[in-house]
Parts: structure tokens; sequence; C-alpha cells
């Protein structure tokens, strides 16, 4: 197919959705990409799209040193030596997370944990990152080789731009982030957040599973959607789309009887299967009509969380 094909298993792919038109992205204007970005421009292209990311990535402002390809190639053989891949252990910061294979083949499948254990070899600093696993696994779509996706991931994990938040990578960020989303599901999807106080033991534990929601169960044709637009746009994105995933749950639903006794298990499921109700424009669409607070509420809120969970002395997660 193109360059960008090596970590691909193109039987698993709709290569219907696929154009061969070669396009190309010359605009430099944020609102413009933005809105490129909304309406899915790159997304039938696989070769555009990983173009386009190579150059998103590229323009992250990051800490002076950060890891590249060479330094890939120089430490992948020292950390995995000849172990066989698919048996490798994981760091514990990526929390038993799920570990999706989006449609890539046997070798791209075995690259995601030799790219997690670099990464966590250069970035000793990273105590929880959930969502790396999906993050991974998704650019290795859109990489030359293995080298080219660690050095994508690293200038995610470096960026250093304080109004440019992008992947939580301890506790203390994703928990506050779990109240910054239930402090919105409050505000924006009412009606589904009394459904979840009702069905719910414990309606936090229901909301911090919203990252798994988008990068773990959510199919690959719409977790790239979301990425597309979260590259251009930051976290945010990933917040209204949890809250339309949330909303979307609340009406598919509504009415009918649980699935199984938990409502989490249900969200998972449902959001899974998101295929046979919402289409990823449909998604997209709800996203960006919740008149959701400015970037500027959401980060004061999410702070005023993050030091609640401060003085309450939690900021490395709890053994159970």
């Amino acid at each position: 197919m193109d360059e960008y094909s090596r970590f691909v298993d193109w039987d698993k792919m709709d290569v219907s959705a696929q154009s061969q038109d070669t396009k190309d992205l010359t605009c430099v204007d944020f609102h413009e990409l933005k809105q490129l970005a909304r309406q899915g421009y790159w997304a039938k292209n696989h070769s555009l799209r990983a173009k386009v990311y190579h150059k998103l990535i590229s323009n992250i402002p990051c800490r002076t040193v950060t890891p590249d390809a060479n330094v890939y190639r120089d430490i992948v053989v020292k950390i995995i030596g000849k172990r066989n891949s698919s048996s490798l252990p994981l760091p514990e910061f990526v929390d038993n997370s799920l570990i999706p294979t989006y449609c890539l083949n046997a070798e791209g499948i075995g690259a995601i944990r030799k790219i997690i254990l670099c990464v966590s070899n250069q970035f000793p600093d990273i105590s929880f990152c959930p969502a790396l696993p999906s993050v991974v696994a998704l650019l290795l779509h859109y990489s030359k080789d293995e080298a080219e996706c660690f050095e994508q991931v690293c200038r995610i994990l470096a960026c250093n731009d304080p109004s440019k938040r992008l992947i939580d990578q301890t506790f203390l960020a994703f928990e506050s982030s779990c109240m910054t989303f239930g402090d919105l599901v409050n505000k924006y999807c009412q009606a589904a957040h009394k459904l979840m106080v009702a069905v719910s033991e414990d309606v936090l534990e229901v909301y911090s599973d919203w990252q798994r929601w988008l990068f773990g169960e959510l199919p690959m044709a719409y977790i790239a959607r979301v990425f597309d637009v979260f590259l251009v746009e930051g976290y945010k994105v990933l917040y209204r789309v949890a809250l339309a995933l949330l909303k979307f749950f609340h009406k598919v639903r509504a009415g009918q009887p649980m699935e199984s006794d938990s409502i989490q298990q249900d969200i998972r499921a449902f959001v899974r299967d998101i295929a046979k109700s919402v289409s990823p424009e449909r998604l997209l669409e709800k996203a960006f009509a919740i008149r959701l607070f400015s970037r500027k509420e959401i980060q004061l809120l999410q702070m005023a969380n993050e030091k609640a969970l401060q003085q309450k002395g939690i900021t490395v997660k709890q053994k159970r």
C-alpha cells in the first residue's frame, strides 16, 4: 500500500474507506487545520495521515533532551535482547491497561511491548500512564519502523508547553482528570449522571474509566479520528468525546435493563461495539456540539481537583 504499511494487517482494515488520492497538506493556519482535523480530511488516506501526524508531532514543543529514533536503535538490543517480545513484562505504570491491537500484524503487536519498555527506560519520571499502550499501537500504523514510532511517542510525552496538556503521566494527574470528568458529566450530561448515581455504588469508579473508553475500548477507526483532532487541539477533545460516548450510551440504553451486573462493564461493551449504533462522524459531531467550559476553566477545575487530592494525601494509586 505505502511506506507506512509495515505494521498494518490490511485484511483487518476497512480498505473501502481508503481513498487513493494523493492529497497533500499545505495549510499551516491553526483554525484551518482545526476544521480539516474535525472533518476527517486525512482520515481516508493512510499515508497522508502518517505525514500529517509526523508534521504535527514534530511541531510539539519538547524538553531539550528528548529521545529520538537513534536512541531507540542504540538501546533496544540492550533492553530487549533475544527475548520473545510477546512475553515481555510491561512496566507497572501502564496499570494492566488493555493493549489494543488496532488491526496491526504480528510484527506490529510485538513492537508495542518493545517500544513501551524502551520508553520506560528513557522516562524514569513516568509513574502512571495507562493510555500509553493505545498511543503506541495507534502510532505504529503511521510509522515506517519501530524507531520512528518511539520518537513520536517520546515527543508527545516530553511536551513542555504548560498550556498544551497531552497525556497524563502521574496518578495525581490521571485521578484529578477523572474527578474533572465527573464534574463535567454532572454539568453537561445530567440525565446520564442521574443514571450512574442510581445504578452504581461508586460513581467516581465509573468515571475513572473515561480514558479507558477512549484509549482501549474504542475501535481503531474511531480513536484515529479522535487522535486527529487531539494532536491539533489537545486534551480538551478527550473530555468532549468521552462526554459524547456517555450521552450516546444513555440514549441507546435508556429504559433497558442492564446487560451485566455492572454499569462499568456495560459502558465498556457499548464503546467496544459502538459501530452498531454510532458512526465516527456522529460521535465527533455530538462531541463538538457540547458547549463546554473554556480550556482555561477546565484547567482551573483540574488544578482544584489536584489540590484536593494532594490535601488528602492521594498522590499514588492505592493497592487494593
